[in-house]
């Protein structure tokens, strides 16, 4: 079974869509700073499961939909 690949453009894209800026998602998942979840959009430190569960309520989607497909997930790792 292959783990699941979280799509951090994807999650960049409907934050920026949403016009919910990195400070505000910084503030809605409980950090002090906004430093603490710009480094995890970006992909310099991994999401917990919880700040996946946390995003998927702040853009009002379903948290499966912030993960690449498989096929796509396949193709970025080999």
């Amino acid at each position: 079974m292959k783990t699941p690949v979280v799509n951090l453009e994807l999650i960049r894209d409907l934050r920026n869509e949403q016009e919910v800026s990195i400070e505000e998602m910084s503030l809605l998942l409980g950090y002090e700073g906004y430093q603490g979840y710009y480094y995890k959009e970006r992909g310099i430190r991994k999401m917990s499961a919880e700040d996946i569960a946390g995003i998927a309520k702040v853009l009002q989607v379903p948290i499966n939909s912030l993960f690449f497909e498989e096929k796509v997930a396949e193709m970025v790792t080999l």
